[in-house]
C-alpha cells in the first residue's frame, strides 16, 4: 500500500501505536494521535486537505470521519482499518507491531462492488395454519398484506362474523419459489359453506389445486415446506404455541411489500460445469451441499437460483472447474487481501503467523468480546473477515501456506447455520497436501465455538504447522480454476519438504485418470465426455492425451468408457501438473486403400478383418469385396452401392417366408389358419 498517509491513534492511550513499524512495512507516511475523533479532529481535516489517500486505523468512529470528509468535499480514497479490537486491545499488544501493519495493509486492498438481485413483492400472502392462530395473524396483517388463510386438517374453527379475507381448507403437497414467486400445490382443497355456524363446514374437497403468492406464512407447527427454511426469502415460519415467535413473525412479514435487493453471491459459468454429458451424471458436489435447494440439475449443467441462494458459498468452494465462483468477494480479490496481510506481516518482522478466518455476524462479535473482556487476540493471530467461512476453497489454504502462514484457523459457530460438510472436506484435502509437503500435521483447522474464552484457549496453543522459509509473493490474478492451479504450484515451490506426488482420499477433486492401454481401443468417447479438456485427442493421428492439472475427478470418462479401461485415482502430481499434454496411447492410423484418408486405428481395422475371416460375404466369388474392410467410410459406401452388396444373399439361406406363405400352406392342408 505504498503512498498516502496512515493515521494511527492510541484511543486515549489504551494501546501502543507501532507507527515506525507501520511506516516501514506499509511504505506510507504515518501520523499519530491519541484522541483523533475528538480533540485532534483538526489533524484529520488537515491531512485530508493534503493527501489523495488516507487510511485511518479506527473503525469505531468511521461514520464521524466519513461525515467530516463529506463536509469538506474530499474526493480522495478514505480507508478504515480496525487495529484496536484486532491487535491493540490485547495482553500481547506490545508485540503486535507486525500485526498492526498487516491489518492496515490488508484493509487498503479494495474490494469490487457487489452485484444485486432484486425481488418484487406485492404483498399477496398465504397464511398456512391449523386453527384460530392463523386467522388471528391474518386479521392483524390484513391492513398491510393481501392475505388468504389455508387451514390444513382443521378441527372446530369458529367462523368470523364478517369475511374480511378468504379462509379455505387444504394441505400443501408441494412448494417451490421464493419472495414474490411462490407456487404451491394443494390437495384436499375446499371452500367453507357460507352457512357455517359454530364451526366451519367445508364443501366437497378436491385434489390438484394450486396457488401463487408473494409470501408464505407457516403457522402449522409441522415440518418446514423448504430446506433451510430460515434462509428462504419470503417464507416465514413460527411455532403457533410460541407467542413471542408469532409476534416477531407478524412484525417481519408485515413490511414485506415492495422491491428488496439481495446480493448475488455466486457467479455461474455454465460452459465450465462438469455435471453431466450425454445423460451420464458426473460431478454433483454443489448439488450434494446446497442447503437451500437453490441448485438444481439443468441438462448437462446445473442452474443456480440467485433469489434462493443464501450465500453459504459451499458450491463455489468445492466446484473444481470454477463454474461456480463466489462473488462476495471474488476469490482473486480475497486472495489479494490475504497476500497483503501475510507479505506485510513478514516484511514487518512477523513469523509463524496464523490466519484466523471469521465472518461478520458471529466471528467479529466474538473477537470484540475477547478484546473487551478478555486477553484479546494473540500477536501471531491475523484475523481476516469473509462473508461466510464456508466460501473458502482449497486455493485459499494453499495460498496462505505458500505466503508463509504457519496455519489457518476457521472460526465457526457451535451450531452452524448450515452443514459445513463441504468446508470439512476441503480442510481434509488441504491438510493432506500440507502434511505431504512438510507443512506439518493439521495446520488448517476449524474451531466451532460461541464462547470467547474457548476461542482464547484454542488460539493460545500456537500454530500447529511449519511456516515456509522461502515464502511466495505471487500475485493472484485470473479466474478461480487458474488461481487454484497457481496457488498449488506455489504451495509446492515454497514447501519445507517438497515431493512430486501427494495421495488424496477418493472423492478429492484432483487426480489422474489411469488408462488400461491394452483395453483402450482409442474410440475417444472419453474425450467427448471430458468437460475440462483433461483428456484430448490429436486431430492428425489416433492418440489419447491427458493433462493432469485439468482433471477434476468428475467420473464422466470412467462412466462413459465402453471398455471399462479408465480408473480414477485421487492425487496431486506436481510434476505432472507442470508437464504439457501427456500421451497415454498412440497408434498408427488405418489408411484407406482407395483414397489414402486416415480413419480409425490400424489395429482395430485389422482386428475387425480377422473376425470376418471366412465370412461368406468376403470369401469365394466375393473375395474381391474384402477390400471394403480397409476403406474409409466414404469409399466403403461407394463400393457397396456400386457393387450392389446384398446382406441377405448368403448361399443356402432359406427364402424369406411371409404371412401369405403360411396361409397358403395351411389352406393346402385343409386347416383353419386361425386355429
Amino acid at each position: 500500500m505504498a503512498g498516502g498517509t496512515t493515521i494511527v491513534c492510541s484511543c486515549e492511550e489504551t494501546m501502543p501505536l507501532h507507527g515506525e513499524t507501520v511506516a516501514k512495512a506499509c511504505r506510507t507516511k504515518v501520523r499519530t494521535a491519541d484522541h483523533l475523533c475528538r480533540k485532534e479532529l483538526d489533524l484529520f481535516r488537515a491531512i485530508l486537505g493534503q493527501e489523495a489517500q488516507v487510511t485511518v486505523a479506527c473503525t469505531q468512529e468511521a461514520p464521524l470521519f466519513q461525515e467530516t470528509a463529506e463536509d469538506m468535499g474530499y474526493a480522495g480514497r478514505l480507508v478504515f482499518a480496525n487495529t484496536r479490537e484486532l491487535a491493540g486491545w490485547s495482553t500481547e499488544a506490545d508485540k503486535a507491531g507486525p500485526k498492526t501493519a498487516a491489518l492496515i495493509a490488508a484493509a487498503s486492498v479494495e474490494m469490487p462492488p457487489i452485484q444485486i438481485a432484486s425481488l418484487e413483492s406485492k404483498g399477496v400472502a398465504l397464511i398456512y395454519g391449523r386453527d384460530e392462530t392463523a386467522i388471528e395473524v391474518a386479521s392483524r396483517l390484513a391492513d398491510s398484506l393481501d392475505v388468504t388463510v389455508l387451514l390444513t386438517r382443521p378441527g372446530d374453527v369458529t367462523p368470523a362474523a364478517t369475511t374480511d379475507f378468504p379462509v379455505v381448507k387444504g394441505t400443501i403437497t408441494g412448494a417451490t419459489g421464493l419472495l414474490g414467486a411462490f407456487d404451491l400445490a394443494i390437495d384436499d382443497y375446499a371452500l367453507p359453506s357460507p352457512s357455517s355456524r359454530r364451526a366451519y363446514r367445508w364443501q366437497v374437497p378436491r385434489n390438484g389445486a394450486s396457488s401463487a403468492s408473494d409470501l408464505v406464512i407457516d403457522l402449522t407447527g409441522g415440518p418446514a415446506l423448504f430446506p433451510a427454511a430460515d434462509l428462504r426469502p419470503g417464507y416465514f415460519r413460527a411455532d403457533p404455541a410460541d407467542r413471542a415467535a408469532v409476534e416477531k413473525l407478524i412484525g417481519e412479514a408485515g413490511s414485506m411489500v415492495g422491491t428488496f435487493d439481495k446480493p448475488k453471491y455466486v457467479q455461474f459459468h455454465a460452459e465450465l460445469c462438469a455435471h453431466s454429458r450425454s445423460k451420464i451424471t458426473g460431478c454433483t458436489r454443489c448439488l450434494d451441499l446446497c442447503p437451500t435447494g437453490a441448485i438444481t440439475p439443468a441438462g448437462e449443467t446445473v442452474a443456480i437460483d440467485p433469489g434462493i441462494c443464501a450465500g453459504c458459498g459451499q458450491c463455489a468452494a468445492v466446484c473444481p472447474t470454477g463454474a461456480a465462483a463466489y462473488a462476495l468477494p471474488p476469490a482473486d480479490a480475497l486472495m489479494l487481501r490475504l497476500r497483503a496481510l501475510l507479505t506485510t506481516w513478514r516484511e514487518a518482522g512477523g513469523r509463524n503467523g496464523v490466519v484466523l478466518v471469521h465472518d461478520g455476524d458471529h466471528g467479529r462479535p466474538l473477537i470484540d468480546a475477547l478484546a473487551r473482556f478478555g486477553s484479546g487476540l494473540p500477536a501471531h493471530v491475523l484475523p481476516l473477515q469473509v462473508n461466510e467461512i464456508t466460501q473458502v476453497g482449497p486455493e485459499f489454504f494453499a495460498a496462505a501456506l505458500a505466503y508463509g502462514a504457519a496455519g489457518v484457523t476457521m472460526l465457526g459457530r457451535a451450531k452452524p447455520k448450515h452443514d459445513p460438510a463441504g468446508l470439512v472436506a476441503t480442510l481434509w484435502t488441504a491438510n493432506a497436501l500440507a502434511a505431504g509437503l512438510g507443512y506439518g500435521q493439521g495446520p488448517v483447522r476449524l474451531i466451532e465455538t460461541d464462547d470467547p474464552d474457548t476461542l482464547a484457549a484454542a488460539l493460545a496453543d500456537g500454530p500447529a504447522g511449519t511456516a515456509s522459509q522461502k515464502p511466495s509473493t505471487f500475485m493472484p490474478m485470473g479466474a478461480k480454476r487458474g488461481l487454484l492451479e497457481l496457488s498449488f504450484r506455489e504451495l509446492h515451490r515454497a514447501a519445507p519438504a517438497p515431493v512430486d506426488v501427494v495421495a488424496l482420499d477418493k472423492g478429492a477433486p484432483f487426480g489422474t485418470a489411469a488408462v488400461d492401454v491394452g483395453a483402450c481401443t482409442l474410440c475417444l468417447a472419453c474425450v467427448s465426455a471430458c468437460p475440462t479438456g483433461a483428456l484430448s485427442d490429436n486431430p492428425d493421428r489416433p492418440m489419447l492425451r491427458f493433462t493432469e492439472s485439468l482433471c477434476v475427478q468428475c467420473g464422466l470418462c470412467e462412466a462413459t468408457c465402453p471398455e471399462d479401461a479408465i480408473t480414477l485415482k485421487a492425487q496431486v502430481d506436481f510434476a505432472a501438473w507442470d508437464q504439457p499434454k501427456r500421451v497415454v496411447k498412440d497408434e498408427e492410423p488405418a489408411l484407406c486403400t482407395h483414397c489414402g484418408k486416415a480413419f480409425g486405428t490400424k489395429s482395430t481395422i485389422d482386428r475387425v478383418a480377422a473376425r470376418l475371416e471366412g465370412h461368406w460375404m468376403f470369401t469365394g466369388d466375393n473375395a474381391h469385396r474384402r477390400d471394403a474392410l480397409f476403406m474409409c467410410e466414404d469409399c466403403r459406401v461407394e463400393k457397396v452401392v456400386n457393387e450392389s452388396f446384398d446382406p441377405h444373399g448368403a448361399p443356402g439361406r432359406p427364402p424369406v417366408r411371409t404371412a401369405a406363405d403360411y396361409l397358403a400352406e395351411a389352406a393346402a392342408k385343409g386347416k383353419d389358419p386361425l386355429n
